[in-house]
């Protein structure tokens, strides 16, 4: 993957519940990661329609490994297009280099 192809800038955030004194939860964003990836949306080439059969995901995020940071289906991806929820996270060919995630766009409500 080259930089030129990673030109979209993104955020991993995770949600982070905090407590105050008198017990009541709220949720926060806490952002991990802000750095480049490359975006690929949904097509019909080949590659998606064969993910399309068990995935629900409408985008695809490629990035460089951040060290010391693991990349979970817990966190969500926001760039300039919106917040998008991870479905999936997987190291590209098992070397540590780059991680390809896919990803659903999340629709307000309302």
């Amino acid at each position: 993957m080259s930089f030129g192809k990673m030109n979209t800038f993104i955020d991993l955030i995770e949600r982070v519940t905090i407590k105050d004194s008198e017990g009541f939860s709220t949720e926060n964003d806490n952002i991990v990661a802000s750095i480049k990836a490359y975006r690929e949306g949904r097509h019909g080439t080949e590659l998606w329609a064969n993910r399309a059969t068990f995935s629900e995901a409408t985008d695809l995020f490629r990035f460089r490994c951040i060290p010391g940071i693991t990349v979970t289906t817990a966190m969500v991806i926001t760039c300039k297009d919106g917040r998008f929820e991870i479905t999936s996270v997987e190291d590209v060919k098992s070397r540590g280099m780059y991680m390809e995630v896919l990803a659903k766009a999340v629709k307000p409500s309302g």
